[in-house]
């Protein structure tokens, strides 16, 4: 990746790590559904939980390369993260609620469909909010 501008580069390893998220996120979701036999809302609300966790450390850590770990950086900045998430996890739980509960659709198709949205908007979320960098300032 050292020959890719900042700009694809950000965009790649996002891709690469909103793809595992999403992994996580239906994986977590199957199981709490097939295995543990938990509603789909409740699984849905437990795969989001998940998934926001490993996003929020895999893109501080690798796809921004975010290195201030101070107590009043984290705080404002995960709670940022949490809010973004909150606002595209919300998105997903009515489209779930919609097309799954509502409309009867299968509900591993519309779990795919939704975190695509749900990735396009965390990337801009992120990008242009949350990891912005300051003006100045390098990684």
């Amino acid at each position: 990746m050292a020959g890719l501008s900042k700009k694809y580069r950000d965009i790649l390893l996002y891709l690469i790590f909103g793809a595992l998220t999403t992994l996580v996120n239906i994986a977590a979701y199957a199981a709490f559904t097939r295995l543990v036999g938990m509603g789909e809302m409740g699984s849905n609300v437990w795969a989001w939980v998940l998934s926001v966790l490993f996003a929020y450390v895999t893109n501080k850590l690798w796809v921004f390369e975010n290195r201030d770990f101070g107590a009043c950086h984290l705080a404002r900045e995960f709670g940022s993260f949490v809010a973004a998430r909150l606002f595209s996890g919300a998105l997903d739980m009515g489209i779930m609620w919609l097309f799954v509960t509502r409309l009867a659709c299968p509900d591993l198709i519309v779990k795919i469909a939704s975190n695509v949205v749900v990735v396009v908007l965390n990337y801009l979320f992120s990008k242009w909010w949350i990891f912005k960098e300051k003006e100045g300032k390098a990684r």
